[in-house]
C-alpha cells in the first residue's frame, strides 16, 4: 500500500452500528470504504482505512478525521483527477445524494500522519435539555431529553476536579491490552440560545464509553444523586461501576480532531504508541 489519504467527514450516526465494520451491519467505515472503492477501482481487501476515534452506534461527527491506504494502482486514478475537489467530488457521488456521510475534504495525507496515533486530542460535545431549556423538535435525533432540574453549577465543578492524567478505568469498558490512563483537558457545561446543557469534552484520546460515561456522573451529580467526592473516589478506584449511567448515545457529537505541524506528525505517532503510564504524586 503506497497511497496513503486524508479525510476529512461528517456524519449523523443515527443509522449506523458505529464506525467500525460488522458483520451484517450498516456501519461508518462500510459505506466510506465501498465508496473509495468504488471511485478506485479496487477490492474492499485491498484497502484499509483508520479513523482518529471509532465512533459508537448512534454517535454522531462533524469532525471526524480517517486515513485511507490504497493499493499503487490507484495513483493513476489521483493522478487523472488532478485536483482534490474532482476526488472529493467524485467520492460524494459513490456515497450517493441521500447519504447521511459527508466528506468534508480529502488530501494526499503528510508523510508520517496517522489519523489514529498522530493526534494531539479529540472533542465530543454532548447536548442535554432538561426541565429549564426550550425543546426544539428539530434536535431531536442530537439531544438527552430530562425532565430533571439539573444543577449545572455542581456539573461544571465536577468537570473541574476531574480534569488532569488518570486511569479512567471506572468510566470504560474494557478492552483487552488497550490503556485506560488519559488526560482529559477540558469538560464543561454551556446552556446554549435554547438553553439546552452543552458540554465540551476535550481530552488527548478516550476509551471505549468514556465520554458517555462522564455525562452519566455529571448528569448524577446534577441530580443530586451523587457528591463530587463520591465521583471522584469512585474514579480513583479505577474499577468499573454501575454507579451512574451511561448516557445514550443520541447527544454526543465528535466535532474536532487536531494534529501537530507535518513535521512532527511521525514522532507523535510514535509516542502515542508507547503504553501511557500514570505519573505518581
Amino acid at each position: 500500500m503506497s497511497i496513503r489519504l486524508r479525510l476529512d467527514l461528517s456524519y449523523d450516526g443515527s443509522e449506523f452500528s458505529g464506525w467500525a465494520v460488522q458483520p451484517n451491519r450498516r456501519t461508518v467505515q462500510g459505506e466510506v470504504e465501498l465508496a473509495l472503492s468504488r471511485v478506485f477501482h479496487c477490492e474492499l481487501h485491498q484497502l484499509r482505512t483508520v479513523v482518529a476515534g471509532r465512533t459508537d452506534a448512534g454517535v454522531h461527527a462533524t469532525g471526524q478525521v480517517c486515513h485511507a491506504d490504497l493499493p499503487d494502482e490507484a495513483e493513476a486514478v489521483v493522478t487523472r483527477a488532478g485536483s482534490g475537489d474532482r476526488l472529493l467530488k467524485r467520492l460524494r457521488g459513490a456515497l450517493g445524494k441521500s447519504s447521511p456521510v459527508w466528506i468534508r475534504s480529502v488530501v494526499r495525507a503528510p508523510e508520517g500522519f496517522d489519523a489514529r496515533f498522530s493526534a494531539l486530542s479529540r472533542r465530543y460535545e454532548y447536548r442535554i435539555a432538561d426541565a429549564t431549556s426550550t425543546k426544539d423538535p428539530r434536535q431531536v435525533g442530537y439531544t438527552l431529553w430530562s425532565d430533571d432540574h439539573l444543577d449545572r453549577e455542581a456539573m461544571n465543578a465536577l468537570g473541574h476536579k476531574l480534569l488532569g492524567l488518570h486511569d479512567w478505568a471506572s468510566f470504560c469498558r474494557a478492552r483487552p491490552g488497550a490503556t485506560t490512563i488519559r488526560e482529559l483537558q477540558e469538560f464543561s457545561w454551556t446552556p446554549d440560545a435554547d438553553n439546552v446543557l452543552v458540554s465540551t469534552v476535550l481530552a488527548d484520546a478516550f476509551c471505549h464509553s468514556m465520554v458517555r460515561s462522564l455525562v452519566g456522573a455529571a448528569v448524577a451529580v446534577g441530580r443530586g444523586e451523587l457528591s463530587i467526592e463520591q465521583v471522584v473516589a469512585l474514579r480513583d478506584a479505577t474499577t468499573r461501576t454501575s454507579s451512574w449511567k451511561t448516557m445514550a448515545a443520541k447527544g454526543l457529537t465528535l466535532c474536532e480532531v487536531t494534529y501537530p505541524p507535518d513535521r512532527e506528525l511521525f514522532r507523535r505517532a510514535e509516542a502515542t504508541r508507547s503504553q501511557r503510564e500514570q505519573p505518581t504524586d
